[in-house]
Formats: C-alpha cells, structure tokens, sequence
C-alpha cells in the first residue's frame, strides 16, 4: 500500500499521490480506448491509489462515466473528486463557453455526476472555476446543504483566488484546494500556500509535471495532435519550448545525480514541499503510473531543496500558462 496524507482539518485521508483522469478522455494525445481507461483505474488502485480526479466537463462526461464504470467495484477502497460549475449547451451537456454556479446548476451538476460515477455521495466536489456573477458564499451554502444530504463529504475549489478562499471557507470548511503546481509554476507559494497552511486546508496540485514537459519527453521538435490541448498554451509554442528546455536539461543532470528520473524529481518536489500536498499527476499509461508512484521513495533533504530552488532560479521560463481566455478565469 502506499503511504496515506490527509487534505484538510476535516481528515479525508488519501493515498500520498492521486490519479488525475482527464488526459485518458482529452487534452493531452490520443484518448484511450473505454476498456485501456478502465483497465489503468483498476491497475492504479491494485498499485495503492486511491485518489482519483474528474470532472462534468472532462469529455464532456464521458470521464466521469468511465471513472464509475472503473471504480464501482472497488468504491469502499477510493475516493472519487469531481467538479462542476460550467454551463449547459441546447443540449443540457457541460460546455466550456459559459461558467455557471448558481444553486440550481450545482445541484443539477451533482445529480448527473453521482449517476455516471455510479454511486451515492462524492467525496470532494470541487467548483470548477470561480464563477463572478454567483457569490462564493452561495455556492458554499449550496454545497453545504448537499453535504448534509448525504450527497457530498468535502468542498473544495478549484484555481480560486485567497480571497474567494477566505470567504468560502467562512460559510464551510473546505477542504482542498486543486491548482497547477510544479517546479515550473510557482505561483501558488506567493499567497495560496500560506493561505492553506493558516487555515488548515489541503492543496492538490494538478500538472505537477509540468503537463508533460518535466519527463524530459518533450522538446522544440515535438508535434502534437491537433485536438492537444498544450497547441494553445503559449509556454508550448515551439519558440519557448527551444527556451524552456534548459530548464529540463537541468532538471534531468539533478535528477541523474539522485538515481531517478526528471519525472521522479520533480514529483518528489512537489511532495517534500508540505504534508498536506497531495499531486495528481495524470497518464495513459501504466509504465509511467509506475514511474510516478516511485517517486514516492525518493528522500529529498533541505538540501536537496536548496540546490533545486537555486538551480531552478538561474532559468527564466518563456511563456505563460493558459491563453488569455483560459487564464482570465483564475485566481478569481
């Protein structure tokens, strides 16, 4: 089994590393075929996973129904995340077009969500994105109510300015935050982080490998599938790529001087930062599963962390995170 953290004062208890499902429907390469996606779930939990993330929108849907499918026969092993606060198209599908939080469509989300996941409460249910035209303390007290229902352990925000954090958090305790977090995006230390420490909150970083480039994997030369999300991300334009190499170049000569793989450090990075950090790197692949889960083992001192930082700090990174549209609704 692997070694357990727990998010949050209320207790919910995790294993150290989770599993982020999205790239086995979308966004990053081809996605996996229904029964490969299923079999990895499955494989993972035989591993000693038993953190999963999804989301209404990953699909759309589609993610969330395979994650049930995968999980229905081991749901008293695992915890399931999932998220809702994006808007309906004609058809009563999650579109990304429109961010939507009001009561009534929480609710909505969380009854379509407990069907595809095949199960009766959701153990963290996150919003989404902060939604401006709702106030937070209405969705807490909506999330709250579904809490008291039976229908949601844990509330938890995704990508949320501290403010809109503070203020959540007064209406009902949260338990987790989700945000991007690695060696390459340390946004999250200037004010979340703190944040969280004082008012007893867990943090799961999403991306702590850097949506792939942190592996090594990646390099100027690499051609993406048109549908791959990364064609937008100005920090993954062929230009800054050439730039931003160096930054795994380093990461690779570190990583070599340990015994492991770039991936393996940069995830233990992540884990040594805090106890209550619990990442959820995400693959299609067992063999890389397998690397993730290792880093695990990997012992990084305070010297360790000194010489990373230091080493990290000598390289500017080229480009910025999201596109505009996409990084205009963070931090709200």
């Amino acid at each position: 089994m692997l070694v357990k953290r727990k998010l949050g004062r209320a207790g919910l208890e995790v294993s150290a590393m989770g599993l982020g499902c999205m790239g086995i429907s979308q966004s990053y390469g081809q996605p996996l075929e229904r029964q490969a996606g299923i079999a990895l779930l499955r494989q993972a939990v035989e591993r000693g996973v038993t953190f999963f993330d999804t989301a209404e929108i990953y699909g759309p849907c589609t993610n969330e129904d395979l994650v049930g499918e995968a999980l229905e026969p081991l749901r008293e092993q695992v915890v399931i995340a999932t998220k809702f606060g994006f808007g309906r198209d004609a058809n009563g599908q999650p579109t990304g077009a429109t961010i939507d939080s009001r009561p009534g469509t929480i609710r909505s989300a969380v009854e379509g969500s407990l069907k595809r996941l095949r199960t009766d409460r959701i153990d963290l249910l996150y919003q989404h994105r902060v939604d401006p035209n709702v106030p937070i303390e209405d969705v807490a007290g909506t999330v709250a109510e579904l809490i008291g229902e039976g229908k949601v352990k844990h509330f938890g925000l995704s990508e949320p300015g501290v403010k809109t954090v503070r203020r959540a958090h007064a209406v009902y305790p949260v338990t987790a935050i989700q945000s991007e977090y690695s060696l390459w995006w340390r946004q999250p230390e200037d004010e979340l982080l703190p944040t969280l420490e004082e008012l007893g909150i867990g943090f799961v970083p999403f991306s702590p490998l850097g949506k792939g480039f942190l592996t090594g994997k990646i390099d100027e030369n690499t051609t993406f599938l048109a549908s791959d999300f990364r064609n937008l991300v100005p920090r993954f334009s062929p230009e800054a790529r050439k730039t931003n190499v160096a930054f795994v170049e380093m990461l690779k000569v570190l990583a070599a001087q340990r015994g492991v793989t770039p991936a393996q450090l940069a995830l233990a990075w992540v884990l040594a930062r805090k106890p209550w950090i619990v990442p959820i790197p995400g693959t299609t692949k067992i063999s890389r599963l397998e690397e993730n889960l290792a880093a695990l083992q990997v012992v990084i001192s305070a010297s360790d962390l000194a010489t990373i930082d230091a080493a990290s700090a000598e390289i500017a990174i080229e480009g910025r995170r999201y596109p505009p549209e996409l990084e205009a609704r963070v931090g709200l």
